[in-house]
C-alpha cells in the first residue's frame, strides 16, 4: 500500500477481559505456548542485480530459473517475468486499469495474483501467463504465498489466512505476534524453510513467523540495504521476498527501488 503515512510501532498490544462461565475452561488453565524472544538475523550482500525502478512492487517469488514479480497502482498493475541479470521484464500481462495489483505465488503450475480493494484473485498458467480465470475473497489483498499444499494471504493487519487454493476458503487464522503483542501491517510473504517470512508495511523490517503459532520468531532488519544515492523521489519502502529453494537464495527488493538483492543469512543473535 502506498497510502498509510504513519509509522506504526513494530507491536500493538491488544486485549480484552471477560469472566468464563462455569462451563468454559478459563483462558488462563489452557496451555498457551511460551512467548519467544525474536532473534536479530544477520545477512551479507552477496549479489546485486537491476530492478525496473518504475515497478511498484507487491509480491515477487522464484521460479523456472526466473524472477516472478507483481506490479502494483491503478492503471500500471502488471504481473511479469524477469531476467534477473538485467531486470527487464520477458514477459508480462496488465490488470485493468481498475485494478491494483497485490502479492503473487506460485501453486501447481499456476500463479496466483491478488488485488488490493477489489476482491479478487487473478489466476495465470505459469508457462504462458495466459489468465485461467479469478478466485474471489472478502476484505483487502496484500501478500501471498504457499507451502506447497496451502495458500497464506495477508490484508494488512495482524492476521494471516490459511486458504484452500481450489475455493479461496480459510481454513484457519494465524494471528501474529511479536513478544507476545499483536504485530500488524503483514505485507508481501516468502515460505522459507517451513517459515512464513513476512515484510511489515512501512518499515525495513522482514519478520520470520511460525505458522503454527503466529509468533515472531526472527527479525531481519534491512535498514540502509538501498543507499540514499540510489534514492530519488519515487522510491518507496522495502517490499518483496524472493526465494530459490535449490540455491537457497534469497531475493529482496523494494518499491520503485532501481535495485534487487541477493542476501546470505549468516547467523542469529538476541
Amino acid at each position: 500500500m502506498r497510502f498509510a503515512i504513519l509509522l506504526l510501532p513494530l507491536a500493538v498490544l491488544f486485549a480484552c477481559g471477560g469472566r468464563a462461565s462455569s462451563s468454559v475452561v478459563a483462558a488462563s488453565e489452557i496451555a498457551q505456548p511460551a512467548i519467544i524472544t525474536p532473534k536479530k538475523y544477520n545477512y551479507i550482500i552477496r549479489n546485486t542485480y537491476p530492478h525496473q525502478r518504475s515497478s511498484y512492487t507487491q509480491g515477487l517469488f522464484w521460479y523456472d530459473g526466473s524472477l516472478w514479480e507483481s506490479v502494483g497502482e491503478y492503471g500500471r498493475s502488471k504481473m511479469m517475468r524477469v531476467e534477473l541479470s538485467s531486470g527487464r521484464a520477458e514477459r508480462s500481462v496488465d490488470l485493468p486499469k481498475s485494478d491494483f495489483g497485490e502479492g503473487a505465488t506460485l501453486f501447481d503450475s499456476v500463479i496466483y495474483q491478488l488485488t488490493w480493494r477489489e476482491g479478487r484473485a487473478y489466476i495465470y498458467d505459469a508457462q504462458t501467463l495466459e489468465k485461467r480465470g479469478t478466485m474471489k475473497y472478502s476484505g483487502e489483498g496484500w501478500g501471498i504465498t504457499t507451502d506447497g499444499e496451502w495458500l497464506y494471504m495477508s490484508d494488512g493487519s495482524d492476521k494471516i489466512y490459511k486458504l484452500d487454493p481450489a475455493t479461496f476458503k480459510r481454513k484457519a487464522t494465524i494471528a501474529v505476534t511479536y513478544n507476545g503483542q499483536s504485530l500488524g501491517f503483514i505485507n508481501e510473504m516468502e515460505w522459507i524453510d517451513g517459515k512464513l517470512w513476512a515484510n511489515v508495511y512501512t518499515t525495513d523490517k522482514i519478520v520470520v513467523i511460525d505458522p503454527a503459532t503466529g509468533q515472531v520468531e526472527g527479525v531481519l532488519d534491512l535498514a540502509g540495504l538501498l543507499s540514499e544515492t540510489d534514492m530519488d523521489s519515487t522510491t518507496d519502502v522495502l517490499n518483496g521476498i524472493a526465494y530459490d529453494p535449490t540455491s537457497g537464495r534469497i531475493f529482496v527488493t523494494g518499491k520503485n527501488w532501481p535495485k534487487l538483492f541477493e542476501l546470505r543469512i549468516i547467523g542469529k543473535s538476541n
